[in-house]
């Protein structure tokens, strides 16, 4: 039996990857993101290589949006009973430098955005008595400088999971949490470009740090999430994997 997955924010970088990896292992896999024909270009690669998959246009901070998304995937593909929450934004700054509209829509998307998915397709899970959620939150969830609203937004994820965890069990959902350190996407190099540095010195640096020797990349964390959705990985729920290149303290 093919099982459907949805993956949020799959248009690029970590979320195409999740995508890719699991399309590998044989699910059909939905491609959301704000940048549908992106999402789409990747979904069509896929395809091309016998894997069922499809991209759509979704904002996943909006709830119409998000029931549309769902119930044409579910026309497409069959129920979702796997989800990856990866869809993420950032808007850096300072606490005394950070509006109430950057605060609002990294939360809008990362929280929220969780949420809607979560309960938008949990219906599909429970029914067939399966499932599995695996929320993407980040090492910053221990907290940032300057990322006040982001690593709050990741640390929420993270309890998120928890409440879920307990809350599904019973129906045989599994939910966890992967927390990415450091990974080469271009999330990244914007974030390298806003701080005005030049992208490869602060891999550099970061990398001089983890004991790995190396950057992450997409991979490493696609990894990390076939293990969660694997059918014998059914007693391992609530748990959050820093896939980071070592231990972060």
């Amino acid at each position: 039996m093919t099982r459907t997955a949805i993956v949020t924010g799959a248009a690029r970088g970590i979320g195409a990857g999740i995508a890719r990896r699991l399309t590998a292992d044989g699910f059909a896999v939905a491609l959301l993101d704000l940048d549908g024909e992106v999402a789409e270009g990747v979904a069509a690669e896929l395809r091309e290589s016998g894997a069922q998959a499809i991209g759509l246009s979704a904002d996943v901070s909006d709830p119409d949006s998000v029931e549309a998304a769902v119930a044409e995937v579910a026309a497409q593909l069959g129920p979702v009973t796997v989800l990856v929450n990866n869809a993420g934004i950032i808007r850096d700054n300072l606490l005394h430098k950070m509006s109430v509209e950057d605060w609002d829509s990294v939360m809008g998307v990362h929280m929220r955005g969780a949420f809607l998915l979560a309960k938008a397709t949990q219906g599909f899970m429970v029914e067939a008595k399966w499932g599995r959620i695996v929320n993407i939150s980040s090492a910053s969830a221990l907290g940032n400088r300057g990322q006040a609203n982001y690593s709050g937004a990741k640390a929420g994820l993270q309890g998120f999971t928890k409440a879920l965890a307990k809350e599904l069990g019973r129906f045989n959902i599994t939910v966890n949490a992967i927390g990415p350190g450091f990974i080469e996407t271009d999330m990244t190099r914007a974030t390298a470009e806003r701080m005005g540095q030049d992208f490869e010195e602060l891999k550099k640096v970061v990398v001089g740090a983890i004991p790995v020797g190396r950057a992450g990349q997409p991979e490493d964390i696609a990894a990390a999430v076939a293990f969660f959705v694997r059918e014998d990985a059914s007693f391992t729920s609530g748990q959050v994997l820093y896939v980071a290149g070592g231990p972060l303290n």
